[in-house]
């Protein structure tokens, strides 16, 4: 028999389970399909680096859920997954990357094998693994059936932690604090940027005692100077130059669950213009912490991080966050609730977001951000523990 290492309790997925079904029926969905890896992984425990290829998890009313996907692959559903290994379900590979055939042609026939061919389907149709091809075959091989754009449905259930969730989250956060500490202590002018960011790698996934690290959806982010203004630029090999500013976006990870933070490090006397900026995106950054409460608004925060910037002249137009956890390539954002001024959805206890207002200017660029959890009640507890200011090195 193989021996299993399943993340978190029986209590903890069925609770999970309850919250999709619900919303699943509220949709009028029959059976659930989802594509994307984090959702997978929340609902099943699946865990490989298999995305590239179709696969995904079936949710069904009265049933254990069903992880389906390229055979080669189901040796690690078996090992991963809660369910029993009956609840794996593979195709050839014959339909892998093939011109005259498609692995969703196998969903189809499993689907109307089971009595789903004129089933209410829900599918994550704006997803990064769902492709048009997909959509077109899945719809061509069940004529009957009806498909339901059920993007992001599972992504809002995920929005409130569990505990356990968020003991994983309080791991990642220990990780992300060593890696900015050995940031801090490595950056000098002349030290190539690669290098850096293998020690990066190497403090990542060594971890902590207790939490070994896991790889990250984003890879660590690091513009300096004039290319700072750019926020999603990652590394070359140039080095690191008195007179500019870094901004270090990271984040560690434990068991896929995140705890982003970013810092900027000025090597060098920061110009006039950097400090009044970090000031103020310090004072929103507090304010905003400030009003995360249960009960406020996502607008609220954005607000109250809006007001301290307007006061010092710098008008921000993107949005200052977004909800962090579980997640895979390419992205550590959940998808669902917005930080900005026009988003009213209601804060509860549990829910945990990046807020991160970035100033990225046409000559220099500035982050200081903080992963937060909404409390019981009072303000957001942040996750991290590093200063909030912008370093300085001389």
């Amino acid at each position: 028999m193989i021996e299993k290492d399943i993340p978190f309790s029986t209590a903890e997925y069925q609770r999970r389970l309850v919250k999709t079904r619900r919303a699943m029926e509220a949709a009028n969905i029959d059976v659930m399909f989802c594509t994307d890896p984090s959702n997978q992984n929340w609902l099943t425990a699946y865990d490989g680096w298999s995305f590239y290829v179709h696969q995904g998890v079936l949710v069904f009313p009265d049933a254990d859920p069903a992880w389906w996907g390229r055979r080669m692959d189901a040796n690690g559903g078996v090992r991963t997954v809660w369910m029993e290994d009956a609840r794996v379900w593979s195709y050839d590979d014959k339909y892998v990357q093939s011109t005259e055939r498609h692995p969703m042609e196998d969903l189809a026939r499993r689907l109307k094998d089971l009595g789903l061919g004129s089933a209410r389907i829900g599918v994550e149709m704006d997803n990064y693994y769902f492709s048009a091809k997909a959509y077109q075959v899945l719809t061509a091989e069940m004529p009957d059936a009806t498909f339901v754009d059920a993007t992001a449905l599972v992504n809002w259930q995920r929005a409130v932690k569990s505990d356990e969730e968020i003991a994983f989250m309080r791991k990642a956060a220990s990780i992300t604090d060593k890696i900015i500490e050995g940031l801090r202590e490595r950056v000098e002018p002349g030290i190539p940027k690669n290098e850096v960011v293998a020690e990066i790698l190497r403090d990542a996934v060594r971890g902590v005692p207790g939490a070994w690290g896991d790889y990250p959806a984003i890879l660590p982010l690091l513009p300096s100077g004039s290319e700072a203004g750019a926020p999603h630029l990652t590394w070359n090999g140039r080095p690191f130059t008195k007179g500019e500013a870094t901004f270090f976006e990271v984040s560690g990870v434990y068991r896929r669950y995140h705890a982003p933070c970013c810092r900027t490090l000025m090597l060098g006397t920061p110009s006039d213009e950097m400090k009044r900026a970090s000031d103020a995106l310090v004072e929103g950054l507090n304010a905003g912490i400030e009003a995360a409460r249960p009960g406020a608004r996502a607008a609220d925060i954005a607000n109250a991080l809006n007001g301290a910037l307007e006061k010092a002249g710098i008008e921000r137009g993107a949005r200052c966050g977004y909800p962090v956890g579980l997640s895979y390539p390419p992205d550590w954002g959940e998808r669902t609730i917005s930080l900005r001024a026009s988003d009213d959805t209601v804060l509860e206890p549990g829910m945990t977001f990046h807020f991160m207002p970035g100033l990225w200017m046409d000559t220099w660029g500035m982050e200081t951000t903080e992963t937060i959890l909404i409390a019981e009640d009072g303000p957001a507890e942040t996750l991290c523990n590093q200063p909030r200011e912008l370093f300085v090195k001389g």
